[in-house]
């Protein structure tokens, strides 16, 4: 009798352990929702580079930048009368620049992206002891996927933007009392990004090109003559770099920006009534990024960057902090099947 009370004491004690194997297995198996290593990388590489990622239709999402740049170089100061050189002096100037980018997008279809950028700048120069704060250029943008996303393969998106001159204009300003938000012009850009997962590494890359719209009707009193119009020269950009997921919470990125823009010119009527033209020399940046991505919540990813520039053009250093503003009343319902 206790032989048998035995037997089925195994069978139970068996069955129960199987039981418990079989889940624990199914525990530790991946299931459909968690988190892998090319999930990682794509979640960072869209929160560090914004415009590489789509959105699904309906879809809408909040985003905060924010950037500080110090710029410090030597000014030059050119007096030109009937086409001879005046006066010329060298000053220097050191400049703090903060923007607040506020970045709302929607998903118009789900290969097409809509949004919109808002910044809020603050400048202060500590030589001249001048400072400007104010709405800075908003600009519109458009990212398209003109084929479906297969993991694994290349992706390609086409980028466009417009950019207005909502900001306080350098051409509006007598002299240089007033330190400007905005560019002072239109301009149109567009152009391509590609990026590819190759574990554990996330390969990215773009290309772009900028025309800004000729500013007439400027009437800027500069040194004895009257500015015009400016005609902003085209301008090249070009970036690439990686990320590299070091754990599911936390990844790093690198990558490098260059920009080229053409020669600019100035239209200036002099004194006597006749016209004349300058042209800027033609200018070349370049920045190194470094950006630390950590995930401090299940959908929230925070990035953390500092840049260092390697031309003379570029800024001396950079630092910004970006993340995503979960907004209730943003978020697209999903429809629930009954």
């Amino acid at each position: 009798m206790n032989a048998k009370y035995l037997l089925l004491l195994a069978a139970f004690i068996a069955q129960n352990t199987s039981a418990d194997v079989s889940s624990a297995r199914e525990a530790l198996s991946q299931q459909e929702g968690d988190a892998s290593q090319e999930k990682s990388l794509e979640e960072v590489f869209e929160a560090t580079e914004n415009s590489y990622s789509l959105m699904k239709e309906g879809q809408t999402s909040l985003g905060f930048n924010m950037s500080y740049s110090y710029v410090a170089d030597q000014r030059l100061d050119v007096d030109i009368q009937n086409g001879q050189v005046r006066a010329f002096d060298v000053n220097p100037s050191a400049s703090h620049n903060l923007s607040n980018n506020f970045n709302f997008d929607y998903g118009y279809e789900n290969n097409l992206t809509l949004g919109i950028t808002v910044p809020l700048v603050v400048k202060y120069d500590s030589v001249e002891t001048q400072s400007a704060s104010g709405l800075g250029d908003v600009s519109i943008n458009a990212r398209w996927q003109p084929y479906a996303y297969v993991p694994g393969e290349l992706s390609k998106t086409v980028t466009g933007s417009f950019k207005t001159k909502t900001g306080s204009s350098p051409f509006k300003t007598v002299g240089s009392k007033t330190l400007p938000t905005g560019s002072g012009y239109y301009s149109l850009s567009g152009g391509l990004s590609m990026s590819k997962v190759v574990d554990p590494v996330m390969l990215f890359g773009s290309g772009s090109v900028s025309y800004a719209i000729p500013e007439k009707d400027v009437n800027q009193p500069r040194s004895g003559a009257l500015l015009m119009e400016v005609k902003p020269g085209l301008t090249a950009s070009f970036s690439g770099g990686f990320a590299y997921s070091l754990s599911y919470d936390v990844s790093m990125s690198m990558s490098f920006q260059g920009s080229y823009t053409n020669k600019s010119t100035y239209v200036f009527r002099n004194s006597t009534g006749t016209f004349s033209d300058v042209e800027s020399a033609a200018s070349m940046t370049g920045l190194f990024n470094i950006s630390l991505g950590i995930r401090v919540s299940p959908k929230t990813i925070t990035n953390i960057g500092v840049g260092f520039g390697m031309t003379d053009d570029a800024p001396d250093m950079i630092l910004s902090l970006s993340l995503p503003i979960d907004v209730n009343g943003l978020k697209a319902k999903s429809s629930s099947s009954s």
